[in-house]
């Protein structure tokens, strides 16, 4: 099937999917999905085929690099070498740079530099994806703070926040990914498809949203944000954003040794008793989408897999998995399921979210709490949507 017509299969599946669970499905708004897929479609070009669009890319995943050598000194100094050993390659060379990030982000914080980004571009965002200034600019503000942290930044309107709204907010936040990781990620897939993925999520979860929760402006009364970040002195903000930092890359650890443990016992047990192993059961029933977003059909069925370890555990434990196997899969096939892997779409991370709410607003965590399998759902479409983009034009 010529990539055109299979990625308006995917398109017709994945809206489709959508639109059965929308909460007003008479609010639905074509033209602003059309405006939306046709953005989405040529950045996808532009990011992952054009000439231009590689070298943006290239020196975005530089600038990662560079970061990530920083970062390598501070964990030398403190391990003595280890990283240049090569030994405990995940803490020391993915979760480690967490902190550094961390802290830049936080400069950029307290400098005013990100707060105004979030402004300008939230606003530009708002003119073309239909939706209310909140929900633009949260969907900024996830991608640089975090699925966790960013929550903070609307504190004092959290409780003036409709329901409705909060699932968007909740959705965004996890369909995303926090700029913070970005540098761990790059240590595992092509640097060019996680910034790809950043992108295409964004506008991505525009799209799902615009069917599953259509919101048009005027629908929700505008809210007046607050300030991004209480004033603190420049080393309170760098003492709290390295700390941040640190909790993020033990509690994604912690996740790492949890979650792999898990899954090889439940392996190890299903092989015992039915001579396949569990994931192996998963790749079975994601094996459609895999194919539907444009995955070969020899790298279909390891490449569902993964997509289903991804929802089931993270995104960490996919891409360690994926490592495994990718010199087995073909370029367009790696590519597709590197964009795939590329966000928080997975059910710890209704954990996440719906704790980070609730720590600041116990009754919104609880609406969270409630939407719970429909955030999965949804950010799940999202992350297929933003492969299908990625299948087209690869």
């Amino acid at each position: 099937m010529p990539s055109v017509l299979h990625f308006i299969l995917a398109l017709v599946v994945i809206f489709f999917m959508a639109f059965i669970f929308s909460n007003d499905r008479k609010k639905i708004r074509p033209r602003v999905i059309l405006q939306l897929v046709v953005i989405e479609a040529l950045l996808a070009w532009f990011f992952l085929h054009a000439s231009s669009g590689l070298a943006v890319v290239t020196a975005v995943s530089g600038f990662f690099e560079n970061l990530l050598t920083y970062a390598a000194q501070g964990s030398d100094f403190v391990f003595g070498g280890m990283s240049k050993a090569g030994l405990a390659f995940i803490f020391l060379g993915v979760l480690c740079p967490i902190i550094f990030i961390s802290a830049l982000i936080g400069i950029m914080q307290h400098l005013r530099i990100l707060p105004l980004l979030i402004r300008i571009v939230g606003t530009l965002l708002s003119k073309v994806n239909g939706m209310g200034k909140l929900e633009s600019f949260n969907a900024v503000s996830t991608l640089i703070l975090g699925q966790s942290e960013n929550f903070i930044a609307y504190k004092g309107v959290l409780a003036d926040i409709s329901p409705r709204r909060l699932y968007s907010m909740a959705a965004a936040a996890m369909s995303t990914v926090s700029l913070s990781i970005v540098g761990a990620y790059m240590t595992m897939i092509e640097p060019k498809y996680v910034v790809a993925a950043l992108i295409l999520n964004m506008f991505s979860t525009f799209i799902i949203l615009s069917i599953v929760n259509p919101t048009p402006p005027g629908d929700e009364p505008e809210i007046k944000l607050d300030k991004l970040h209480e004033d603190q002195s420049f080393f309170e903000m760098l003492g709290e954003y390295i700390l941040a930092g640190f909790k993020v890359a033990v509690i994604i650890m912690a996740m790492l040794i949890g979650f792999i443990a898990i899954i090889a016992a439940v392996n190890a047990l299903f092989t015992a008793i039915f001579g396949i192993s569990f994931q192996q059961i998963l790749g079975y029933v994601f094996y459609p989408f895999a194919w539907l977003i444009g995955i070969p059909g020899p790298d279909a069925l390891k490449s569902a897999s993964i997509m289903a370890t991804k929802l089931v555990t993270n995104e960490f434990v996919a891409m360690i998995d994926l490592k495994k196997i990718a010199v087995e899969l073909s370029p367009r096939g790696l590519g597709i399921l590197s964009v795939f892997l590329v966000s928080f779409a997975n059910f710890a991370s209704i954990g996440i979210v719906a704790g980070a709410i609730k720590g600041l607003n116990e009754n919104q965590g609880n609406v969270v709490s409630r939407y719970a399998l429909k955030l999965v759902y949804g950010s799940t479409l999202v992350s297929l949507l933003s492969a299908a983009f990625a299948g087209l034009v690869l």
